[in-house]
């Protein structure tokens, strides 16, 4: 039987780099932000263990910093592949067997694919876990709801794929409606799920509109989705890190849901150093992912590119497997603050 391992999970600043960087050295979130940002952009800044992963009190793990913004790894994903990279060589120095890949790493590394060559460590996108993860909110979500018409905003990436492909087994939606910037994969996509549900694609995400809910799980360093988008009484699950989802949203649209996506619930985790953004017992599903692996022993690869459905049986498999350390979707919150869903959505 595999017996544990160290794993290790990477993490960049996100749209406010002065303030994310502040989680790792309090001093910076008095710094103004364009000098943080110019930088981080400009010098040849070092990866680093930011903190300690431990579970009931026992160190399983650590979070290594790529230090490049988010805006940075879109507009030079060159660089910002040197510079995950280099995380991934810190991460192997730790003694990691398998590392993680958080928010745009795993883009500018094509979910990882430009890293199938590395043989001193697995790589792991975390999206498998994403997508059931998400798959499970919305379902919660849409439970009782007389409709259920959902988009999937980003839904040729490496979650959306694997999400709409996971609905569309399931037959748990009435339609789909496909976003995404390429149309040729778009078609691609809606063709090979199209005869299980009735299913649409759109280039312009104003077409979400007609939709009862939204999954947003595009790869962007801003707010995407606005109140203009969105119908009366529309429920959003907001995956994406940074998210896509700016708290106006629900100012300008008290009638819409907007919920966390892709939480997960480990309740003896703890980080011993730098947070990245949730409480202590809360984490990112791609994280999870990474989590279960090491806990399982795992060596080697495990999804890079987009995941298959196998991925995704594999991980729930690991996530029953260690059901004793909660490993299931956190209890729904919105920008972070707990959230009492309406009644038609309970």
């Amino acid at each position: 039987m595999s017996t544990a391992a160290p794993f290790a999970f990477l993490v960049h600043p996100r749209a406010r780099i002065a303030e994310d960087l502040a989680r790792v050295w309090r001093p910076l979130g008095r710094v103004p932000e364009g000098l943080v940002d110019a930088a981080v952009r400009r010098l040849p800044l070092p990866p680093y263990a930011m903190s300690r992963v431990t579970l009931d009190e026992a160190p399983v793990g650590h979070v290594v910093l790529v230090p490049f913004g988010a805006r940075h790894l879109l507009s030079e994903p060159h660089e910002g592949r040197a510079r995950v990279s280099r995380a991934i060589d810190l991460a192997a120095r730790l003694g990691a067997g398998v590392v993680g890949l958080g928010a745009l790493t795993a883009t500018v590394t094509a979910g990882g694919a430009t890293l199938r060559g590395r043989t001193d460590i697995g790589v792991t996108n975390g999206n498998a876990y994403t997508a059931a993860i998400v798959e499970d909110q919305l379902l919660d979500l849409l439970a009782g709801a007389p409709e259920r018409r959902v988009a999937v905003v980003g839904a040729t990436g490496s979650v959306g794929t694997t999400l709409v492909r996971l609905l569309a087994r399931a037959g748990s939606v009435d339609s789909l409606l496909l976003v995404a910037r390429g149309t040729a994969r778009l078609e691609a996509l809606a063709a090979e799920v199209g005869g299980r549900v009735p299913t649409t694609t759109s280039t312009d995400i104003h077409d979400v509109r007609g939709c009862d809910a939204v999954v947003l799980l595009t790869a962007s360093s801003d707010a995407l989705l606005g109140a203009e988008h969105l119908a009366p009484g529309a429920l959003v699950l907001d995956a994406t890190q940074p998210r896509n989802t700016s708290p106006d949203l629900a100012v300008a649209r008290p009638d819409v849901t907007v919920v966390d996506g892709g939480v997960v619930a480990v309740p003896g985790m703890d980080l011993r150093g730098g947070q990245i953004g949730l409480p202590r017992g809360l984490a990112y599903a791609c994280f999870a992912e990474t989590f279960l692996l090491g806990l399982a022993g795992h060596r080697g690869h495990f999804s890079t590119g987009v995941p298959t459905l196998d991925h995704v049986e594999h991980v729930r498999g690991l996530a029953q497997r260690f059901a004793q350390h909660g490993f299931a979707a956190a209890a729904p919150t919105s920008f972070g603050r707990p959230l009492e869903l309406p009644a038609a959505v309970r």
